[in-house]
């Protein structure tokens, strides 16, 4: 089974009222980086930067993380 982990920072910044920058800023990270994982472009995350994150959030990482399966996944299998 294959899929995509989802991030859903714009979400949580929505709730929070909190601008990319500021978060970024919180968290320690660069604007740059941030992008990165608010569209999804990420292929990894260090553990302490989803803790920083729900802390300037204040979520827990189910609130940040989804996973969806790919589209493909499962068709063609026997």
């Amino acid at each position: 089974m294959e899929g995509d982990i989802i991030f859903n920072i714009d979400v949580m910044l929505a709730k929070r009222k909190m601008s990319v920058n500021e978060l970024a800023d919180k968290v320690g990270i660069t604007n740059t980086n941030m992008s990165i994982l608010k569209t999804g472009k990420a292929k990894a995350i260090k553990v302490s930067t989803l803790a920083k994150l729900c802390s300037a959030l204040e979520c827990q990482p189910g609130d940040l993380l989804e996973f969806r399966k790919s589209e493909s996944a499962g068709k063609g299998e026997n």
